[in-house]
């Protein structure tokens, strides 16, 4: 029979609007004006300091909907704005400078929606207020790092082979190796060059050559480089679950980090622009303390100092860094209830240990903290300048041979345990970063151009709802119906995608898409007018009307989608957004101005002995 689905096919109909309409429904319920309470260094959080939260806001006459603790966070939600800005400065005198106060935005989702994985979508900046930085990468220090490395190796090549070296250090122009012997040196360049295809060899002269990098590997290093950073800055702030970051490349050595729903920017750039990171070095146990505090250090050693101000000896070499640690978690010795912190390596990074452990057993294993701080200062290439601080945080003698997972000990609070592992789980910056520029955008500006896009959605619909009504009267409200289910799906859909963001030209996008849901009915709506002046039955005209516009809708709608891929692989931040919601609009306008409305045509006119049409 014709114009006549089967159940099965309005059942899923049916069932993909009331998905749709599930997750969208989130949105619905809003977000609650909150506080967010953290522990800096030196402060644990704990029942008390719920208590503390509390009195302070009883005594203030101020209302809280919900004050809890988890996830090693306070979250006070309150009522209105008044009460949440009022409450932020009588809750930071309350707890001190321990502790970081900053005002957020927590969705309002009930339990049960939560359960099934309902979640309001994410706001951009410009809709919800926030904080926006721009960092730059220190790309210097990436190669420094880089060349550091390559001395480590070569040091170790040339021992394998039992090449004698007199030095080998980071020169001006790449890696300078020195040899007593000519036919020494001349075997070296010959190993080295085979087993370092990414390096340039340059002969100073009998007994010298310089490696440097060539044009490509040096990109890749860069490459590399800002390709970790913005992986290990969206680490950080997940870690600590201050919001859901937008973090994106902007040219060739900056940064972009959006953080919507954060005021308080003191916590944030603490967390974003910390470069801590661990090496495991060698005692140098025969080394003069006494001569390498008047200049005189062995070349193969650094002088270091502890935490109390003690020299300390330690040997070039590394025998691990933080890259390979994969775990850390902070806890307390059981003999001493000194705070400490257990890491967990990966395969490689427990190799190393193990092979170097196996033969040390009775001898000094140094931990060092190292910690990039930026000077505010700029070298004559405009490039940042950073102090660069290394301290011993603790010797230990090596007791037997370690694996994949051990301690380290010598942290002076529980705080600073907790931030250090943090830290480690989220990964070392590959390259110290500084924050260029700042900006935080309110939450009144953010709900005016909220307001201003409802507005625009609203009267785009009013227009298009007028329009359809009027000149294709019962069909066109037919459209309408299908028009509200397209925006059902769209926010449905925004709002399970992991990640997506609306932004304000994301909202355009979702102005632009209504227009163009129509569209499609526009053309149906047309042929089967064509078909009934041409003498066609109603139930003919209607089957003719939507399998004839099928084709013209499908490459108009394609056609707009490729423009929405290109403008989605190319462009950044807000072009993007434009673009996302644009493609899920296509997509979804494309079920409901075809399927939906069929259906429900189908279900009014569909199988009856009609004379006329009212279309």
């Amino acid at each position: 029979m014709l114009n006549k689905y089967p159940m099965w096919k309005n059942l899923l109909v049916i069932l993909m609007i009331s998905v749709g309409l599930l997750y969208a429904l989130p949105n619905v319920y809003g977000e609650d004006p909150a506080l967010q309470i953290s522990a800096g260094r030196n402060a644990t959080l704990s029942t008390s300091t719920v208590d503390q939260v509390r009195d302070a806001l009883t005594e203030a006459d101020i209302d809280s909907k919900n004050l809890v603790m988890e996830n090693g966070l306070i979250e006070v939600r309150f009522n209105n704005v008044e009460d949440q800005s009022r409450a932020k400065e009588l809750v930071k005198d309350a707890l001190g400078d321990d502790y970081t106060v900053a005002i957020n935005l927590a969705p309002a989702t009930p339990d049960w929606l939560k359960a099934v994985g309902g979640s309001p979508m994410k706001l951009g900046l410009d809709l919800r207020g926030g904080v926006n930085f721009l960092m730059e990468v220190d790309m210097g220090e990436a190669i420094n790092k880089q060349q550091e490395q390559i001395v480590t190796d070569f040091r170790a090549q040339l021992r394998e082979q039992r090449l004698r070296y007199s030095s080998v250090r980071i020169a001006p122009t790449g890696v300078e190796v020195r040899f007593r012997d000519a036919e020494v040196a001349s075997k070296a360049l010959a190993y080295l060059k085979q087993n370092n295809q990414n390096l340039v060899f340059t002969e100073r002269d009998s007994t010298a050559f310089v490696a440097s990098f060539t044009e490509q590997y040096l990109k890749e290093v860069k490459e590399y480089a800002l390709s970790q950073n913005i992986t290990i800055l969206r680490n950080r702030v997940n870690e600590l679950g201050v919001a859901e970051p937008v973090v994106q490349r902007q040219g060739a050595d900056r940064i972009t980090v959006e953080l919507p729903g954060i005021q308080d920017t003191a916590r944030a750039k603490e967390i974003l622009g910390a470069t801590a990171t661990l090496e495991f070095r060698e005692l140098a146990e025969n080394a003069d303390v006494a001569a390498a505090l008047r200049g005189i250090v062995p070349p193969d050693a650094k002088l270091y100092q502890d935490r109390d101000g003690q020299p300390v000896i330690l040997k070039q070499a590394v025998i691990l860094t933080g890259d390979h640690i994969t775990g850390a978690q902070s806890g307390f010795n059981p003999e001493d209830s000194r705070p400490n912190v257990s890491i967990d390596l990966d395969a490689v990074g427990g190799n190393k240990m193990a092979d170097f452990t196996k033969d040390k057993i009775g001898k000094g294993m140094a931990t060092v903290f190292i910690e990039y701080k930026a000077t505010g200062e700029r070298d004559a290439e405009g490039r940042p300048k950073f102090d660069k601080i290394e301290e011993v945080i603790n010797v230990a003698t090596i007791q037997a041979r370690l694996g994949r997972s051990f301690q380290i000990t010598g942290i002076d609070s529980p705080a600073e345990a907790r931030n250090l592992a943090m830290l480690l789980r989220a990964g070392a910056l590959i390259a110290p970063i500084t924050i260029v520029q700042e900006r935080t955008i309110g939450p009144s500006l953010g709900q005016e151009n909220i307001d201003n896009g409802k507005a625009a959605l609203m009267y785009g619909m009013l227009a298009v709802v007028l329009f359809m009504a009027i000149y294709y009267r019962k069909f066109g409200v037919v459209s309408v119906v299908a028009l509200a289910g397209n925006v059902v799906l769209m926010i449905g859909i925004m709002s399970m995608i992991p990640g997506a963001t609306l932004t304000m030209p994301g909202i355009a996008g979702i102005v632009l898409t209504i227009g163009m849901a129509v569209d499609g009915n526009v053309l149906i709506f047309e042929r089967i007018r064509e078909e009934l002046l041409g003498g066609r039955s109603v139930q003919q005209a209607i089957n003719e009307g939507y399998a004839n516009a099928l084709s013209t809708i499908a490459d108009a709608n394609i056609t707009t989608l490729i423009t929405a891929l290109i403008l989605f692989s190319v462009g950044t931040g807000p072009v993007k957004g434009f673009a996302v919601t644009l493609m899920i609009g296509i997509a979804t306008s494309m079920f409901t101005s075809i399927v939906v409305t069929r259906a429900i045509v189908n279900a009014i006119w569909g199988g009856k002995r009609l004379k006329k049409l009212d279309i």
